[in-house]
């Protein structure tokens, strides 16, 4: 396994970070990973443990506001900032490795925006994998909130509105452990800025899921603490792929790649992937 890393400009001439991990053999595909709110493109060492071997590339930036990339932490102008960033290093990508299968793989605030840059770029894909996406607004959220919200993005947009559970990651007290004490990721609170522009994304998925046509997997944890899982249930109904399959896990917390049982999980998105890879 190889592994490299770099920089290149993303939305607003920010630098941003990015990784990769490439077999020893020429690949048979790409993973592109979308990380999640307040971590990095490094917390995803199952899966590349699992898939390099496989000969999988696998790819992953740290987005704007987070990691080793630049920009306040957490904070993002305007949502677009991610997908037009995922749009360049998905353009290099395409460079590095030409005519090569193409299929993200999106956790949490990540599969929100892997769910965004599908409605604007799918055609450039050949699928995509969903853990835990972040897609349905809360409904312990009052429009009152939102509100608040939405007037604190314009007036105080850096202000620190919530804070995410360490717990609620993993089962697992090593990974939580490991959260906590890993500098590269964020543990204050999220932005009035990102809060809002994560809402309005949100609720862009809820009208114009229907117009995602190409291959989708989504894995969730049925004990997810840190992102409803009725949200994944509500993008498998509303995507308007033939092909898509939802796999709720029973028991498993927000980060089913870091739970104790992810062999499993990452054999059943293996299955999937193989699966697609063998009608192309």
């Amino acid at each position: 396994m190889k592994h490299q890393e770099g920089h290149f400009k993303g939305s607003r001439d920010l630098r941003i970070y990015y990784q990769c991990w490439l077999p020893e053999m020429e690949p048979k595909a790409v993973l592109l990973i979308v990380h999640g709110l307040a971590e990095h493109s490094g917390r995803y060492m199952n899966v590349v443990n699992h898939f390099v071997p496989l000969g999988y590339a696998v790819y992953g930036i740290d987005h704007v506001g987070h990691g080793k990339s630049d920009g306040p932490r957490v904070y993002v102008r305007r949502f677009e900032d991610f997908t037009d960033t995922l749009k360049t290093f998905s353009d290099m990508i395409r460079d590095w490795q030409p005519e090569k299968p193409i299929f993200l793989i999106g956790h949490s605030m990540g599969g929100l925006i892997s769910s965004i840059y599908l409605l604007d770029h799918q055609d450039k894909l050949s699928g995509a994998v969903l853990s835990g996406p972040s897609v349905k607004v809360p409904d312990n959220i009052s429009s009152a909130t939102i509100l608040a919200g939405k007037l604190f993005s314009t007036l105080m947009p850096k202000l620190g509105l919530i804070a995410l559970d360490a717990e609620g990651v993993s089962r697992d007290p090593a990974v939580v452990q490991a959260y906590i004490n890993d500098p590269l990721v964020y543990t204050g609170k999220t932005t009035a800025r990102l809060a809002a522009e994560l809402l309005k994304a949100m609720k862009r998925v809820a009208v114009d899921a229907s117009k995602i046509r190409l291959p989708v997997l989504i894995v969730q944890g049925g004990e997810d603490r840190l992102v409803d899982p009725d949200g994944a249930q509500m993008l498998h109904d509303t995507v308007g792929s033939v092909d898509k399959t939802l796999k709720i896990y029973d028991g498993l917390y927000h980060e089913v790649f870091n739970e104790p049982e992810h062999s499993k999980v990452l054999g059943d998105v293996e299955a999937w992937l193989e699966s697609r890879l063998s009608k192309l």
